[in-house]
């Protein structure tokens, strides 16, 4: 794939090495991130290759994702190098239990289980309103809570998330200073712009001059329709392939993503055949290889290697906000939660099948007959009779289950110390059982989950400030459109977190009384409730 960087104009971009990212790189980022999002999902997988010639009458008639992790003796195929190859050991019993599927589901309901207050900083207190209202249309026509919650999930299970902000062309053009950004994916390419051409949505004339800014305020209708317009599009770890600045990992310099998309129409090498009813197969969708390169002057895309659109980036920055999970030092990427329990959830997979093949051959029992005629023919059950004139004949009883104190007490460790790599226990989840007599306070339920509660704090800092930087980007685009003019400093924004653990909300009120007693502003107060400035609640 060749690359046209001519318009950046940075002789440090160099195009051969963006090549080399997009096409070996990449490939080794979306297996590493595939098998996290498969850990996470345990999705239901077609039985192929190896696998379908492993399957017996003792299998299910499907797979799971986890059963990569199991050993041959129980799946009776050799998973690693090249490929895969059967063995000659018989498929038994596998069972899979996703302890990592809710345990990450767990911490994306005690980050965003309701959605936290966003306050304006800004100092006149009519501007501050204006821009909480225009923010809750903001995050409104971006999903609500459901877009919190697919960060935090996104996040969990990759380590970091990035968020990429959209301006739908259509709404630019109508606008003689609204910023060109990358519109969004499903929007009609339109045909590449040549260096220095002259065009609306650039905010800039011929001569490289500003235009006269337009008016001074706008309507609130008009900043509310302009920011529901906006995109904010949460973009997947395994198409990530940030180009960092070789001397500052926390700076990116570009930011590229590289991935396939199908279009609705089969492969233009199917069709043929497809309509003469022959062919060797059958017809397949059409598929595109998309690159989209995103700098801070300019940005281009491009499909299965050819340039279809690019433009300048008026907004003078990366549109793209990188959220880490958890923070790692010198990394771009954060800690995944899922990460560390795999190798835990793949001893429990295997302790739990082995328990499953035990109890198969033990649980029932049988019988072992000697010198009886017709003995398999005839059941063992009430009122059966067998006669025979051998004196030598026998009938004996074997198996039934003797149960293993050992086997159950390793996969309870198993379980604990998932428990203490993820900071989530059973409790977390809904799970009592001989806990109830530790949840006589609040104070016994926070140090009963004082590690999921002080992980959730530590998510909340970096959460917490991409949607800031979130927040910060989109009024910079508001304001550039003329939508809703603000200073850098009206852009600041504090987020109110509400409580995580249930609590009575008598005892609340009476705490709010008591901190408006104490000069407590009543905006900050209802924040700390949930109320914001157009709650109904």
């Amino acid at each position: 794939m060749g690359f046209d960087l001519t318009n950046f104009r940075d002789p440090h971009l160099d195009a051969e090495y963006l090549a080399y990212v997009v096409s070996r790189q990449s490939r080794q980022t979306e297996t590493r991130f595939e098998r996290l999002w498969n850990y996470f999902r345990n999705p239901l997988l077609p039985a192929i290759g190896p696998a379908a010639e492993a399957l017996n009458g003792n299998s299910r008639p499907y797979l799971q994702a986890q059963e990569v992790g199991l050993p041959a003796r129980i799946t009776g195929v050799h998973r690693g190098g090249i490929s895969d190859h059967l063995t000659d050991l018989r498929r038994k019993e596998v069972v899979i239990e996703n302890d990592i599927g809710w345990r990450v589901q767990t911490m994306v309901e005690f980050l965003f289980g309701r959605r936290p207050m966003i306050r304006s900083l800004a100092a006149d207190p009519r501007q501050a309103r204006t821009i909480e209202t225009v923010l809750a249309h903001l995050l409104e026509a971006n999903g609500g809570l459901e877009f919190l919650q697919e960060l935090a999930l996104l996040g969990a299970v990759f380590g970091f998330v990035d968020v990429a902000l959209r301006t739908p062309a259509g709404d630019m053009s109508a606008d003689p200073v609204a910023p060109s950004l990358p519109p969004p994916l499903d929007e009609p390419a339109s045909p590449p712009r040549r260096q220095g051409a002259a065009s609306a949505s650039d905010g800039r004339q011929d001569d490289g001059t500003d235009p006269a800014p337009a008016r001074s305020s706008t309507s609130l209708a008009r900043a509310i329709q302009f920011a529901r317009t906006l995109r904010l599009e949460t973009i997947e770890a395994g198409r990530v392939l940030p180009i960092l600045d070789e001397n500052d990992y926390r700076r990116v310099r570009y930011w590229v993503q590289r991935f396939e998309k199908h279009p609705p129409r089969l492969a233009s090498q199917d069709r043929p055949w497809w309509r003469l009813g022959r062919g060797p197969a059958a017809p397949s969708p059409e598929t595109v290889e998309v690159v989209e390169i995103l700098g801070p002057t300019w940005w281009q895309r491009y499909e299965n290697g050819r340039l279809t659109v690019e433009g300048q980036n008026a907004l003078g920055r990366l549109p793209v906000v990188h959220i880490p999970n958890l923070a790692v030092p010198g990394a771009y990427e954060g800690l995944s939660d899922v990460e560390p329990l795999i190798p835990l959830q793949d001893e429990l997979n295997t302790r739990l099948s082995d328990r499953a093949h035990r109890v198969t051959y033990q649980s029932f029992r049988m019988y072992l007959g000697k010198g009886i005629d017709d003995f398999l023919e005839r059941p063992v059950g009430p009122g059966q009779m067998w006669a025979t004139t051998n004196i030598d004949a026998s009938i004996q009883e074997f198996g039934a289950d003797s149960g293993s104190p050992s086997e159950d007490a390793h996969i309870d460790q198993v379980r604990q110390a998932m428990d203490k790599v993820s900071g989530v226990t059973p409790l977390a989840a809904g799970l009592i059982r001989g806990n109830v007599g530790n949840l006589t306070s609040a104070a016994a339920l926070k140090v009963v989950l004082a590690g999921l509660l002080a992980r959730t704090a530590r998510k909340r800092l970096t959460y917490g400030e991409g949607l800031q930087r979130i927040v910060e980007m989109s009024l910079a685009v508001l304001d550039r459109s003329g939508a809703l003019r603000t200073a850098p400093a009206d852009r600041r924004v504090e987020i109110h977190w509400p409580s995580p653990l249930p609590s009575d909300e008598s005892e609340q009120l009476r705490n709010a009384q008591i901190k408006a007693q104490l000069g407590v502003p009543a905006e900050r107060i209802l924040a700390e409730l949930g109320y914001g400035p157009d709650s109904d609640e």
